[in-house]
């Protein structure tokens, strides 16, 4: 199994290193309701200790499916498809998706995901609390001036 190899951090920073997301499915863990086995995927929120969102890796093997649809009670998810392409079903809607396709599911959205491709498929997903962003892009935060160290 593989583990989350920490880089750097310090009392602004946390930084992590994943490796190649071509050997995502070297990650397990242990589902923490079902308490099955889930082989592709790493979550990164304690490993950067995040303390505004959940981000997570996965992998689904070709030609199969996430073994359940799930909700959120709070969070809300964005899926980013980084390779492969397959179906995603939202409240019985079932789409088509490819690497760069981008699906943001409110809370009680009920949703599933599918591989239909011939390779192994890999996407990001990011966790946040529905409507906690107050402010974001250049409305949080400003220029400063600072010596680059590279």
């Amino acid at each position: 199994m593989k583990t989350i190899t920490k880089i750097k951090e310090d009392k602004n920073y946390t930084a992590v290193d994943l490796g190649k997301l071509e050997d995502l499915m070297e990650y397990s863990l242990i589902h923490k309701v079902n308490k099955q086995k889930i082989e592709g995927k790493v979550f990164l929120k304690e490993a950067i200790h995040s303390t505004g969102t959940e981000i997570s890796f996965n992998s689904l093997a070709p030609k199969t499916e996430q073994p359940y649809f799930h909700i959120h009670y709070k969070n809300e998810e964005t899926y980013i498809i980084l390779k492969g392409y397959g179906f995603f079903q939202v409240d019985g809607e079932c789409f088509e998706i490819q690497e760069g396709s981008v699906i943001r599911v409110a809370p009680q959205g009920v949703r599933g995901i599918r591989n239909n491709s011939d390779e192994t498929m890999i996407y990001m997903v990011v966790q946040s609390k529905e409507n906690s962003l107050e402010e974001y892009t250049t409305d949080d935060g400003e220029r400063v001036k600072f010596d680059p160290k590279w």
